[in-house]
């Protein structure tokens, strides 16, 4: 397998020491990766025999393979459907325009999900659509804003990640610290034979709050749930560094993480979260 990103890293959205992680485990596991990397020509019938031209930093290549995947994102499906006619406005992009209510610029009109730009996971769709069910048939208090909705990403082993990332921290200019461990520092990751990958949280070191946790280990998205429960519930980083946890279990790799020593940001003094 060879994934070709015109992007300088896997995931770009992360923390580089995350996404060069990923990469890390990736190559190991056998997948050829070409970054900042550009598809001049395709030829062939995927599913038979396809040939890839592609043009990055280190020249020229061309790679044969039997099946070519191509991931470029999603567009709405909300153009010549007649929404003009309904009153109802679109985006540059395609997406309905909503206000935090979900509520569209057309009377009694509400639209959802990834239509209206949501971030496109299913999680997402469904408090969606609890917002319009509360707002159309409810009290009509809740709303888009401030919601803190988890990501996963089921690689092997998994990418769990809540919250902010250093770098978006530091981009805010907030005052943070970040407390980081290695997979195997934590007792089930070893007696599951897969140690590779980490964990990493942002700090408030005023209030003591949980900015953000990312996870790359097994079972991260049940564990980042954890850390949503604490971070919803306003709950300092030290109770998860006291809570008692279950032994061995990969939960418990937060007692772990939260009693490492805290570093400032890396930001410009290292690549941890360029």
């Amino acid at each position: 397998m060879t994934i070709i990103q015109r992007a300088a890293h896997l995931l770009p959205d992360e923390d580089t020491d995350i996404s060069e992680a990923i990469e890390a485990i990736f190559r190991q596991d056998g997948i050829a990766l070409m970054l900042r990397a550009d598809v001049t020509r395709v030829e062939g019938r995927s599913g038979e025999r396809v040939q890839v031209r592609v043009r990055s930093p280190g020249g020229e290549h061309v790679i044969e393979a039997s099946d070519l995947l191509v991931a470029v994102g999603r567009v709405p499906r909300t153009r010549d459907v007649g929404l003009d006619a309904a009153g109802v406005e679109i985006d540059t992009r395609g997406f309905i325009v909503v206000n935090d209510r979900l509520e569209t610029s057309a009377p009694n009109t509400w639209a959802l999900a990834d239509s209206a730009g949501s971030p496109q996971q299913t999680h997402v769709a469904l408090d969606d659509y609890r917002i319009v069910n509360a707002n159309v048939f409810g009290d009509g208090a809740r709303r888009t804003t401030d919601r803190l909705f988890p990501h996963t990403v089921f690689i092997d082993p998994e990418l769990g990640r809540i919250g902010l990332t250093e770098r978006e921290a530091r981009r805010r200019g907030l005052d943070i610290r970040v407390a980081q461990v290695p997979a195997s520092a934590v007792p089930r990751a070893r007696t599951l034979a897969e140690t590779r990958g980490l964990l990493k949280a942002v700090i408030d070191p005023g209030s003591q709050d949980v900015l953000g946790f990312a996870m790359l280990a097994p079972e991260a998205g049940e564990v980042t749930a954890v850390v949503q429960m604490a971070m919803l519930g306003r709950l300092p980083y030290t109770a998860l560094r006291d809570g008692i946890l279950a032994h061995p279990t990969m939960a418990e790799g937060l007692n772990y993480l939260f009693s490492a020593p805290l570093r400032e940001s890396a930001i410009g003094v290292s690549n941890a979260g360029r």
